[in-house]
């Protein structure tokens, strides 16, 4: 797997900060920091520098957020303090830093500060600052990979002559007919490989094309930077949404498509897309998805991050990436992270993994931190059967009841680059089901915009339920909801039925 270079960063960053008090030591001290095994490893044997995500400890006052009334105010309090609070808690480490030579570059969805080139010597001090909580390695890390390799496409791509069997099978298409909903006035973020825009299917739910002209300022954002030794199909830091694996496409698909034209791929055909591209030919890093989710909170105009703007965020983000333990993510490196969404009022939805059939294969974050994800195993919408791949809970990381809820997942249909068309499998394929559900709830309702746990509610308690003979960590599979399925089988007409009762 090769490695990416991580460039731009969103509060801005070359470190000399005067008048500020540094707690640390100026000399290699005995490490106090919490260290991924790769930071050990470099440590003691490295040669080559590393990049290197430093973690402060103190956390940001997520609370005004409480005091918001509407999901724009909640979204623009957080990113407030947020911002605030890193500026104010990394100046001493980054006057620091610049004084030993080296940049940082800072992030403020979780408080934390990215070093490239950071040498064995610079590691072991930043590991005695008695401001650092962790140093991890900012290595790259996969998606949460198909489980049969790469996608398959049609060489003939047919054009459905009724709308796809997955979305009808979800109650999607009652939830159009009769209650005529179809997403309207929802935003959806892909966190992804990129999107190939111009798909006929997703150009027309593009939030930055307006049926004339296109403007990507604040739809579209590239955190792949210039460093790849190989190139890239679609280049760096490209202005124009761009997907150079296919992937990231396919989901939007999932979500949103719909050319008009007799290919209906999409639950939400109404609501409105942006994109992220967050690896580079379908390897990423840590750097790469906090920068993703710190842009969909507040998207700005390339390169300028003094210019976010929170009313634009995203309403929900679909996640379809594994960060695995052995590449340094433990889960406390992200909670913050989802905290800090959640707290926003976005709906986090994440796929569970592809590492079934067993028990405990929930393993890769984010899909593991139950209490700040809503997470997504597949099913086969033919039988409604578990797919064999799909993760099972516990989570590994908090031992919880995992998935959340289960979706469509098996042989799915969707836009791939090219303008062409795939059949894809994975709980990849399963969580953008969830994702354009939640978007038909708050067209329906718009006033749960930014209630998170109200939406998670409705997902899984008006999902079908579903018993398995396979019992895991402690839970009968015969129990409502069990490690298999979780809650069961999203059924999105229920939940917008539901949801519009309630009110």
């Amino acid at each position: 797997m090769k490695r990416i270079h991580f460039g731009a960063s969103l509060i801005s960053i070359v470190a000399v900060f005067i008048g500020c008090s540094d707690p640390m030591n100026e000399t290699e001290g005995t490490p106090t920091a919490d260290l991924s095994d790769g930071v050990q490893s470099a440590m003691v044997d490295g040669h080559a520098p590393s990049s290197i995500l430093v973690f402060l400890k103190e956390s940001a006052d997520l609370s005004p957020s409480e005091r918001a009334a509407g999901k724009t105010e909640r979204v623009a309090a957080v990113h407030k303090s947020l911002v605030e609070h890193a500026a104010a808690t990394q100046a001493p480490l980054l006057q620091w830093l610049g004084e030993q030579g080296a940049t940082g570059r800072s992030f403020h969805i979780v408080n934390a500060v990215l070093v490239e080139n950071a040498n064995p010597s610079l590691l072991r001090k930043l590991a005695a600052r008695t401001d650092v909580k962790r140093l991890m390695l900012d290595k790259p890390i996969r998606r949460d990979d198909l489980p049969s390799g790469d996608p398959v496409s049609e060489s003939e791509p047919r054009a459905s002559l009724a709308i796809e069997a997955n979305i009808t099978y979800t109650g999607a298409t009652r939830v159009w007919n009769e209650l005529n909903v179809k997403g309207a006035g929802v935003v959806i973020g892909s966190s992804d490989t990129g999107v190939a825009w111009t798909h006929p299917t997703l150009k027309p739910h593009y939030r930055g094309w307006n049926g004339t002209t296109a403007d990507h300022t604040f739809s579209w954002h590239d955190a792949i930077h210039k460093g790849s030794s190989t190139g890239n199909s679609c280049g760096y830091d490209v202005a124009a949404p761009c997907d150079d694996q296919g992937h990231g496409t396919h989901t939007v698909g999932t979500m949103v498509g719909d050319d008009g034209a007799g290919n209906q791929i999409g639950m939400a055909p109404g609501a409105k897309w942006i994109g992220c591209r967050n690896m580079d030919e379908n390897v990423g890093k840590a750097s790469t998805y906090i920068e993703c989710t710190e842009w969909f909170m507040a998207p700005y105009p390339p390169g300028q991050p003094d210019k976010a703007d929170p009313s634009k965020a995203a309403d929900i983000i679909n996640n379809s990436w594994g960060c695995t333990a052995s590449e340094g993510c433990r889960g406390n490196e992200l909670v913050d992270v989802l905290k800090s969404v959640r707290a926003a009022g976005i709906v986090f939805v994440a796929a569970a993994g592809n590492s079934g059939s067993g028990c405990g294969t929930i393993i890769d974050q984010p899909g593991t931190i139950s209490p700040e994800v809503l997470s997504v195993g597949a099913v086969d919408h033919r039988n409604g059967a578990i797919a064999s791949f799909s993760s099972r809970g516990p989570s590994k990381w908090d031992q919880k009841l995992g998935p959340d809820v289960s979706a469509p997942g098996n042989s799915i249909r969707s836009a791939y680059p090219g303008n062409g068309y795939s059949s894809m499998s994975g709980t990849s394929m399963a969580s953008p089901h969830v994702a354009g559900e939640i978007a038909l709830i708050l067209s329906a309702v718009p006033s749960l915009h930014g209630k998170v746990d109200e939406l998670t509610r409705l997902v899984t308690s008006t999902a079908t339920p579903k018993t398995s003979s396979q019992s895991c960590g402690g839970v009968s599979g015969s129990s409502i909801p069990n490690n298999t399925f979780g809650s069961g089988i999203i059924n999105a007409y229920k939940a917008v039925t539901t949801a519009r009762g309630s009110q």
